[in-house]
């Protein structure tokens, strides 16, 4: 058996503004840091065996803070980096709007891209350290396609904000994935409420 918790970074001054960040290299701001200093307090250190992150500076700071902590290998792997928002990223969700009234963003990464990358990604994993507890660092849009798609569209991507720094867990057993868990904040400080 082998759990993943997708940890989603922690909050960035584009998260405050509303801006789309997709590919694009923001670091964790203040609040951004305590909530990754607040994953790495709550987190069993002999639970876990190794960190995987995606390679954007948000995920990598993250994933740096809470390895301070549980002092375990950090790995970073380009099959959990951000959904790819094209000529979207940058933009507040005002902006976007008067732009792509209909959200079909030019040159956005396509749903069954995103699904293979995920897909790949978890094979290797799993297949790499099966039988271990691994925490993934990665990004709310990234996070949230996994879960929608494991929980067959219960968890919709729309309907709950994935919080910075809240936990997210999935088991492998015998090739099946079950959601243990989904948005878990309760190690987390006082949200701000645009995180």
């Amino acid at each position: 058996m082998t759990k993943i918790c997708f940890i989603r970074h922690g909050e960035t001054d584009w998260n405050i503004a509303g801006k789309l960040q997709g590919r694009t290299n923001i670091p964790l701001n203040e609040s951004g840091i305590l909530q990754a200093q607040a994953c790495g307090e709550c987190l069993t250190p002999n639970e876990w065996d190794l960190i995987i992150t995606s390679p954007l500076l948000r995920a990598k700071e993250t994933g740096q803070i809470i390895q301070q902590k549980l002092d375990i290998p950090l790995y970073e792997m380009a099959s959990f980096i951000e959904v790819a928002f094209g000529d979207a990223e940058g933009l507040t969700q005002h902006e976007r709007a008067l732009q792509f009234p209909d959200r079909n963003y030019p040159n956005k990464e396509t749903e069954s891209m995103i699904t293979d990358r995920f897909l790949n990604g978890m094979r290797t994993v799993h297949e790499d350290h099966a039988n271990q507890n691994i925490l993934i660092i990665s990004h709310g849009a990234f996070i949230k396609a996994i879960f929608h798609y494991f929980s067959n569209g219960k968890i919709s991507p729309g309907i709950t904000k994935l919080i910075n720094g809240s936990f997210s867990t999935l088991e492998i057993n015998n090739n099946q994935t079950n959601i243990l868990d989904y948005n878990i904040v309760d190690h987390l400080p006082t949200q701000h409420p645009n995180s």
